[in-house]
């Protein structure tokens, strides 16, 4: 093309292309392709899209499926602002060392591919894993390790398969001030569950909550996919697979404990409390106390100066339905007022709090006031105990304790509860829980800076509800069917012998008697 222009006629080509990133990549980038080699960068729209996104925003975050070429367009763009502007520094930080260093390797490779008329500056120093241009503008691949790029102010950080780069949530406290003097970021991955720094923001970014601009591109955004792509891509792709490479779903993605349709079906269910209530109004209910039904309220109990809540559910026991739910931050003597109150309005329903160190104090409380419907069991078997009965034993204990050998118990019957849709949930809060709570090496439990304690106290109430009230009404039932089988009659028993009454006299049917084979035998029968 140069060899058709005057120098005028250059200047302003080169002029154009620094105004506008996808002119430049459109006509004069070009990228290595796996089977046709070296050829020009031709973008789709969706890509220019996303190109006029980063110039309209300082902060992207990009929800991608696979294959799509966002980090090809991402390098396509840094080589555009590493070329056009002066004393740019762009950092490139990636789930490993190697994933960012081969994207400074496709920045590298598109700016060397140029026209030898539009390279205005010239790559000066030229490393594995970074590079500098004469005009001062330079890029680099950094770990994620705790001090990545801390020393120096950035024009652009670009986080590649954000979702997948563990401990991003420290990393970004340490990023983000090198940001502040008008630095740009761009975040891209693919979703990998929910709970992690790239969920997180990108539903704050959804939801206009922070600074980020949310961008999701699933795989037919691709003008050459149809079904008949798909089909053939995702024959031996897993469930999470195809969620996680393809549609840009975050539930479906992630390993946790409970099933993402199983969440789909309870976020069907969620809806607004009939009333927010209590001096906080963090006490939800969404249906009053019913005559006739019975309750079960279950606690979980923190400090109420920590990280965690206490929180209580109270379940209506013939549909299994959450009908009043609590989570505050508040200290043990008020959350056992709390308890107390709302034990009363459910009838005095019975009351499982968990005993873990504060909740003894909540236990005691509420015994000292008085209620008469608290959960006991023994020590170290968990069997169920009556309130009354347990006053006479010495190894019997209030509350329900959760331990290394209880909690797999009552987390895998919740799983159970809801896989089998025997649970009715209304709460926003629960599901919220229920999204991050993943399987971790084995275990069970929130991820980090994320809480399960209305998880735990639901999964508790499960537990008690399918095996102590459930053993309990067996017995009951048992012992109904013991006593109706049992019966009194004043019916005289007869013990005359047959045959006596049609002989004229006593001595007519003794002598009979004495005649007779059997009597010979057997003359006990006879005596009377």
């Amino acid at each position: 093309m140069s060899a058709h222009l005057t120098k005028q006629e250059l200047r302003k080509e080169i002029i154009k292309c620094g105004k506008n990133p996808a002119y430049f990549i459109n006509n004069y980038a070009k990228i290595t392709h796996p089977m046709r080699g070296l050829i020009p960068f031709h973008l789709y729209n969706f890509q220019s899209q996303l190109l006029e996104d980063f110039e309209d925003y300082r902060f992207n975050v990009i929800l991608k499926a696979r294959q799509l070429g966002i980090s090809t367009v991402t390098a396509a763009y840094v080589a555009w602002m590493m070329m056009f502007h002066k004393e740019k520094n762009v950092l490139v930080i990636a789930t490993k060392f190697n994933t960012a260093a081969n994207l400074v390797k496709k920045v590298k490779a598109i700016i060397k591919n140029m026209p030898q008329w539009l390279r205005i500056s010239e790559v000066s120093i030229d490393n594995r894993t970074s590079f500098m241009l004469s005009n001062g503008s330079q890029i680099k691949a950094s770990s994620t390790s705790g001090d990545a790029g801390r020393s120096e102010a950035l024009s652009l950080l670009v986080i590649d398969e954000a979702a997948h780069v563990e401990g991003l949530e420290e990393l970004w406290t340490g990023l983000y001030p090198t940001l502040s003097t008008g630095g740009r970021c761009i975040a891209l991955s693919t979703p990998n569950g929910v709970g992690n720094w790239f969920h997180k923001t990108y539903i704050e970014a959804s939801n206009k909550t922070n600074d980020f601009f949310p961008t999701s591109l699933p795989w037919d955004v691709h003008p050459d996919r149809d079904t008949e792509w798909f089909e053939k891509e995702t024959k031996n792709m897993s469930r999470r697979q195809i969620a996680q490479e393809l549609e840009c779903n975050f539930n479906m993605s992630g390993e946790t404990v409970f099933h993402p349709e199983d969440l789909a079906w309870i976020d069907s269910n969620i809806c607004e409390p009939k009333y927010r209530t209590g001096f906080d109004r963090n006490l939800w209910i969404w249906e009053e106390f019913q005559p006739g039904n019975e309750y079960l309220i279950t606690a979980d109990v923190a400090r109420g100066d920590g990280r965690d809540y206490s929180v209580f559910h109270a379940i209506k026991l013939s549909s299994m339905e959450i009908v009043a739910e609590y989570q505050g931050k508040v200290t043990p003597d008020i959350f056992s007022k709390i308890l107390f109150d709302a034990g009363k309005e459910y009838g005095n329903c019975m009351m499982i709090v968990e005993n873990n160190s504060v909740g003894f104090a909540v236990l005691d409380k509420l015994i000292e006031k008085g209620y008469p419907n608290i959960y006991f069991s023994i020590k170290s078997t968990h069997d169920y105990v009556d309130q009354l009965e347990a006053e006479y034993r010495s190894n019997s204990v209030p509350g329900f304790t959760t331990s290394s050998k209880t909690r797999p118990l009552i987390v895998a019957k919740l799983e159970e509860f809801i896989r089998n849709k025997l649970i009715k949930v209304y709460s926003s809060r629960l599901l919220s829980e229920m999204k991050t709570f993943v399987w971790n090496n084995g275990k069970a439990e929130a991820m980090r800076s994320y809480n399960d304690d209305l998880i735990l106290a639901c999964a508790i109430g499960c537990w008690v509800r399918d095996t102590v009230l459930s053993e309990n009404s067996h017995a009951l039932e048992y012992k109904k069917a013991a006593l109706g089988a049992m019966f009194s009659t004043k019916t005289n028993l007869d013990t005359t012998i047959p045959g006596m009454n049609t002989y004229k006299n006593r001595s007519t049917f003794d002598t009979m008697v004495k005649t007779n084979k059997t009597y010979q035998e057997f003359p006990w029968l006879f005596k009377g």
